[in-house]
């Protein structure tokens, strides 16, 4: 295209990997390019559907996988922008953009000459010499287009093609809200006293934050994505405690332009009546159709049975760590690591927190761990910018060859939505001849100047877990981007990250990170070995608060067009009941209002995932402990088996070629405190 070198956004980069120039970019560069990305792949499927030669795999499928590049280049960089650094205009953009993709992924789906195209060749795909691969995209393919409308008559179309748009909408817009709300609920303290208990480093970056906010004076509590705060589990003052729990339960709910609750409402029963529309009794049924779970009473039958017991290892856990009295929902957390220290005997397990520097961890550990396993090694590019001044790049090879670029955006601003997350600027395709740039965000609170970035457990944790959705990115080696790294069900791509999870307390790699940030000297033996106890196992309320979220979503998407209720909390309470898995003291890991994972994010019907993946998972870590744990031939034979195989095969059936065998339950119940180990 002879134009699109004059926009910034579809020009080809120079920059090691074809990283974007970012520094070049506008947001007013934006629009203009997805004008010039979104004519240019029409056209290109156009030709397509047109050409008057038979259709075959390679003039059809796979010329619609090398479709599209200007728009892929354009989703990359503006998505990977707006979710980490959002403003007014790439807000506006982002809404724009909702309808406008949406538009388009139907005008490709529902064209008649491209869809005849597509059941051609699928339906000579087990008799056309077709590799595994191919014939696993070209199935790929045709379900898409079916699940999006391909197959309805020009009524059915016409209501697709509508609901997708209002979606596509409320969906974008439920994340800016939430975002909005997030910030404006920040808690705002007069007195530095009711901060007892935070760190010195939390205090200064709440003074910051609350300067940053416009207050002349005070300190601000930012709010994390999640139900339970970290602040809550440390803070000493039980008003303050709840000033704070308060402030993130009720976000989203309390009328005003920030509430989520018809927009709820109307999400779900759209999603309800286009699976209905498909063929599908509920958009559970549909979602789950294309996930590796059999069905959504299986899914429903797992969280029950789960639930169950997680809520008899609660109800032990609460009159343990209670003491004899009742504990308020906010004094729940306080009481949990408060058990938890006492747990260490004369340890200080809190005190593990000085010994995980942000750059220890991720140089020693995170990255030190990937070397072992796979081959990786990261070399910093100061010389390439970011998305953003806090963004770092860093090269990746593997065994001397480069894989790609892998960047870190690590400290949070009221700009980038909560949560962590990884993200693919550019994914690895062998045939069209690109290397993965891979980014992973969270949301740590950024040091003073001259001071470290300390991660509390729960952080240093997450580090590993978004670098092991990085991993399965960075050793994609496959041949179409459709099936690149974490292009996999959703129910399978929490996977690799949970597995990598397992290495940030294994002893050979805490060893290496574990330095105090100060003194230089190692964490003491005791230190770690009481760190270890005190996690071998996950806590009840963790369970049950996961557990009740991931009811909460398959409640809310079991529900026909006309079952939708009026009240969103009174439902919630009553699917949660229902579930058993109601608590006054352990609310859900999200409610409703602000569970941004299923109505502004891709999980809907699916947040199950965490929990099905970690049977995987936990089967995984045992498999490589009863190996030899940290081993380079280990690794090679897991990134080999599956994370390098994306979706180009089945990845529960990669997975247990790899084991040998089917994964078995036993593993996560044990992991989980659901069972002895023993039984």
């Amino acid at each position: 295209m002879s134009n699109a070198s004059m926009n910034p956004v579809l020009a080809d980069s120079d920059l090691p990997y074809g990283l974007p120039d970012f520094a070049a970019i506008s947001d007013d560069d934006f629009l203009p390019a997805y004008d010039v990305a979104l004519a240019a792949h029409l056209a290109e499927v156009e030709a397509i559907a047109s050409n008057a030669e038979a259709a075959t795999f390679a003039n059809t499928i796979e010329a619609l996988e090398d479709s599209g590049r200007a728009l892929a280049r354009a989703n990359g960089i503006f998505f990977n922008l707006e979710g980490p650094d959002s403003n007014p205009q790439r807000a506006q953009i982002a809404q724009t953009l909702a309808v406008r993709l949406t538009e388009h992924g139907n005008a490709i789906a529902m064209n008649p000459e491209l869809f005849a195209r597509i059941e051609t060749v699928h339906a000579a795909r087990e008799t056309s010499g077709l590799t595994g691969p191919q014939r696993r995209l070209v199935e790929q393919r045709h379900r898409d287009a079916v699940r999006a409308g391909a197959a309805l008559d020009g009524d059915g179309q016409a209501r697709m093609r509508e609901w997708s748009s209002r979606l596509a909408t409320l969906t974008t817009d439920f994340g800016q809200r939430l975002l909005d709300d997030t910030n404006a609920s920040a808690v705002l303290f007069d007195d530095v006293a009711e901060l007892a208990g935070l760190s010195d480093g939390e205090i200064a970056a709440a003074r910051r934050a609350a300067a940053a906010a416009g207050h002349e004076a005070g300190w601000l509590i930012a709010l994390e994505l999640p139900t339970s705060q970290g602040s809550v589990a440390k803070l000493t003052s039980p008003t303050t405690r709840r000033r704070v729990f308060d402030a993130s339960v009720n976000r989203c709910a309390r009328g005003g332009e920030h509430d989520t609750r018809d927009m709820i409402r109307e999400i779900v029963e759209l999603r309800a009546r286009r699976a209905r529309l498909l063929g599908y009794d509920t958009h559970a049924d549909y979602t789950i159709a294309e996930e590796t779970a059999p069905d959504a009473q299986t899914v429903a039958e797992l969280l029950r049975d789960l639930g169950t017991a997680a809520m008899t290892a609660g109800a032990a856990e609460l009159d343990r760590i209670a003491g004899g009295r009742r504990l308020d929902p906010w004094d729940v957390t306080y009481a949990l690591a408060a058990d938890q220290r006492a747990s260490g005997g004369e340890v200080d397990i809190d005190d593990f927190e000085q010994y995980c520097e942000l750059e220890a961890v991720l140089e020693d550990g995170v990255f030190a761990a990937a070397e072992a396993l796979y081959g990786l090694t990261m070399t910093p590019r100061p010389d390439l910018r970011g998305y953003h001044p806090d963004v770092r790049v860093w090269e990746v090879a593997r065994d001397g060859e480069g894989v790609g670029l892998f960047l870190g955006d690590f400290y949070a601003r009221p700009s980038k939505r909560g949560g962590a997350w990884m993200n693919n600027i550019v994914d690895q395709s062998r045939t069209l001849g690109t290397s993965p740039i891979i980014v992973n965000v969270s949301n740590l609170t950024k040091p003073e100047p001259g001071e470290k970035c300390l991660l509390t457990l729960d952080q240093l944790i997450t580090v590993f877990h978004e670098f092991g959705h990085a991993i399965h990115g960075l050793l994609s080696d496959v041949d179409y981007v459709s099936q690149s790294g974490t292009s996999v069900p959703r129910d399978f791509v929490e996977f690799p990250s949970q597995v990598n999870e397992m290495w940030a307390l294994h002893p050979d790699v805490v060893s290496r990170y574990a330095r105090h940030h100060r003194t230089g000297e190692p964490a003491p033996a005791g230190l770690v070995d009481a760190v270890l106890a005190a996690t071998a196992t996950e806590t009840a309320h963790s369970t049950i608060e996961y557990l009740a979220a991931a009811a909460l979503d398959l409640a809310w998407h079991r529900l026909g067009p006309d079952e939708i209720p009026t009240d969103i909390l009174a439902f919630e309470a009553r699917a949660l009941a229902d579930a058993g898995l109601a608590s006054a003291q352990i609310p859900p890991r999200y409610r409703s209002t602000y569970f941004n994972h299923v109505f502004g994010g891709g999980y809907s019907s699916a947040y199950y995932s965490y929990i099905w993946s970690e049977v995987l998972d936990a089967e995984t870590q045992q498999w490589f402990l009863a190996g030899g744990g940290l081993d380079r031939e280990l690794g090679r034979a897991f990134a080999d088996a599956v994370l390098s195989k994306g979706d180009s095969v089945d990845p529960v059936r990669a997975h247990a070629a790899m084991l040998g065998r089917a994964a078995q339950i036993t593993p996560l119940l044990t992991r989980r405190g659901l069972v002895s180990a023993g039984e």
